[in-house]
């Protein structure tokens, strides 16, 4: 990462050599970036407010609002509670199986809404979310048990740049 190799390092370490002040430079600036990275929570990067539906609405309102905010999946509350996660795919599943999507769109949510995204505290470490979305498309974030963002696997990418 710093532009030079594991032996110029060993050099360094057992002081055969005395590096140039830019070299040294170089590698505390790295040090800094690789520590900052992994101290990094959730916080830092999370969407803060979620977009979701309640399990009682019309599928409808689920194309309708994935629609407008560009989203691909959505949450599942009744109430403030989480409860299960509606997606694209969810919905072309559906069509798939031979239902017209007139049909499907006005059906309610919980009939065909899958499980719900995991949850995590805002303070939670990234090697954890980073983890969870290996498996899940989102994470929900919580605040003193109360949803107040999500994470996806693009929102990663806030820590690179």
């Amino acid at each position: 990462m710093a532009g030079v190799s594991q032996s110029f390092i060993a050099k360094i370490e057992s002081r055969k050599i005395d590096p140039s002040y830019n070299k040294v430079k170089m590698l505390f600036d790295i040090l800094e970036k690789m520590e900052t990275r992994i101290n990094y929570t959730v916080s830092k990067i999370f969407h803060k407010g979620v977009i979701g539906v309640q399990k009682n609405d019309k599928i409808a309102k689920a194309i309708r609002l994935m629609m407008e905010h560009g989203y691909s999946q959505l949450p599942v509350f009744d109430g403030e509670q989480t409860v299960g996660c509606i997606s694209e795919k969810t919905i072309l599943n559906q069509v798939t199986a031979g239902r017209e999507l007139s049909q499907v769109s006005q059906g309610l949510v919980e009939e065909i809404m899958e499980e719900a995204p995991p949850q995590i505290d805002e303070n939670a470490p990234l090697p954890l979310v980073s983890s969870l979305l290996h498996v899940y498309p989102a994470v929900l974030v919580t605040k003193k048990g109360k949803v107040v963002g999500i994470v996806t696997k693009a929102d990663l990418f806030k820590v690179i740049v």
